[in-house]
């Protein structure tokens, strides 16, 4: 398959499609055209007599100094020189990756008056998998991702480091390896280059594609809890969510009973005296509905911004560049705060149904161990689900409530949202593991509820389970079992629909 720069759309599966190499990313005769245009304009721009900021004047609160033209060229060089100021563990290759495919797109749609030489040196580096050093701290969200996106760009100009395996290199070397030749930055592309959401969209995507799992995992997990609670599937009749119809709600509803059909568990127990069960298990389509919801709303965000143009300014004509605010991180890093929030609670009613679970209701022996007292069953995994749902809940102070001015005053307002970007993948890290714990929980509780059968997908997954970690006999090291569990999780090995 074949993806057109700048002239067809992204989704989030086409980016991380590219990124994988299942699409590929190609420049057509439309959107070089298209470039060489809008790089015509700006040099005519920059060799005007207007003051066009970050063309021929300093940045930041240095935009009242003109640039002379003789310098115009050396003030885009010492722009990503002066930037790439980053620090902390070096970003995940493949946000790199990302970061790089999502400018790429960006550049082609014709307002950033960048070189086409440019581009294609920046999609050598994307096919050939040479992925740039970024470190993960340094972004206030505005005016962009300044500091990683410079470190990003570095090589382009021989400078920062590449990745080689797992070992950082020094760019010059693998230039010269591969007999390229450091590009000497003209007027605009430095701050082309680094004015942008790049980072911040970056983790936004990796996040989006990692939960639109979890949420699936979720709703199995609780399944599965349901059936070793011996809990009701009445509650997730379509009758009752007709008339509370929110989209996440109402689907997770569908995927609950449908994931409790034909259970001859569920059958056993449908006249028994209960009246209701707990919220944690009643209520999975509130909640992981209100979850599903926020990763809808954080989704449609990031789609726009995946086709957006977010440097600054933004070239129109030869006679006119705008000077505005598309660089403000803030559309993304509200809704990323909310998505870690909604990622938070699909890990804290997992941890509420761990503890039913634990509780030794409903012929479920107590810490699903017949041997208790000698045997501590699995009392104990529970603290490490109380332990990230705690470390959860502190992440999700959002970062996007925050702003401390820079650029002396110039930069008075950002939007902090590269923090709110890793949060979410933070959160979601730790909900990997709370739902890997939840789902060996009820393995254990299902092995109770025999000869009784399930529906097919839950058994399926007990199977898939069960190839990695046995039924508790007796008190053994559960070191293993978890790191096993939170493995198939990662590895999305588990049967969703």
């Amino acid at each position: 398959m074949i993806f057109k720069y700048g002239i067809d759309e992204l989704t989030v599966k086409k980016v991380m499609a590219i990124a994988n190499g299942a699409i590929q990313g190609v420049l057509t005769s439309e959107a070089k055209m298209t470039v060489d245009d809008c790089r015509q304009k700006v040099e005519v721009l920059a060799n005007s007599n207007k003051a066009i900021y970050g063309v021929n004047t300093g940045f930041g609160p240095l935009c009242d100094v003109k640039i002379s033209t003789e310098e115009i060229n050396k003030l885009q060089e010492n722009l990503l020189i002066t930037h790439a100021v980053g620090v902390g563990k070096p970003i995940d290759k493949q946000l790199s990756k990302l970061m790089m495919i999502c400018k790429v797109h960006a550049l082609c749609q014709g307002y950033s008056g960048i070189r086409l030489k440019v581009i294609e040196r920046i999609l050598f580096f994307i096919e050939h998998d040479l992925l740039p050093v970024v470190p993960e701290q340094g972004s206030v969200g505005a005016s962009g991702d300044l500091a990683p996106l410079s470190h990003l760009f570095l090589p382009l100009i021989g400078e920062g480091e590449f990745w080689v395996k797992d070992k950082i290199v020094e760019a010059k070397p693998i230039l010269k390896q591969y007999k390229l030749k450091p590009i000497q930055l003209r007027a605009k592309e430095g701050l082309a280059l680094i004015n942008g959401t790049q980072f911040i969209l970056a983790h936004a995507i990796i996040g989006l594609n990692k939960m639109e799992y979890l949420l699936d995992l979720a709703d199995v997990a609780g399944a599965m809890s349901i059936e070793g609670y011996q809990g009701s599937s009445a509650p997730f009749k379509d009758e009752l969510h007709k008339i509370r119809p929110f989209q996440g709600n109402v689907e997770v509803a569908e995927r609950m009973f449908a994931l409790l059909y034909k259970s001859q568990n569920v059958d056993a127990h449908e006249n028994c005296e209960r009246v209701q069960d707990p919220y944690s298990m009643r209520c999975i389509p509130q909640v992981h509905g209100a979850s599903r919801n926020a990763f809808y709303h954080l989704k449609e965000l990031s789609e726009i911004e995946l086709n957006s143009v977010t440097d600054n300014p933004i070239v129109l004509s030869e006679t006119e560049a705008i000077s505005g605010g598309n660089f403000h991180g803030q559309p993304l890093a509200m809704a990323l705060d909310y998505g870690s929030i909604a990622a938070s609670e699909l890990g804290n009613i997992s941890d509420r149904r761990c503890f039913l679970l634990l509780e030794g209701k409903f012929g479920l022996p107590r810490l699903l161990t017949t041997g208790g007292g000698l045997n501590s069953g699995f009392m104990i995994p529970q603290y490490t689900t109380a332990a990230l749902v705690t470390e959860n809940k502190s992440l999700c102070f959002p970062p996007s409530a925050d702003s401390i001015p820079t650029a002396l005053g110039q930069e008075d307002h950002v939007s902090m949202g590269s923090i709110s970007g890793r949060k979410f993948n933070q959160i979601l890290e730790n909900l990997e593991k709370i739902l890997a714990i939840e789902l060996m929980y009820a393995a254990q509780a299902l092995e109770f509820r025999r000869p009784n059968t399930f529906s097919d997908i839950i058994e399926a997954n007990f199977k898939i389970i069960r190839k990695k970690v046995n039924k508790l006999e007796e008190d053994r090291l559960l070191k293993d079992d978890i790191s096993a569990m939170i493995t198939q999780v990662a590895e999305q090995a588990f049967i969703l629909k």
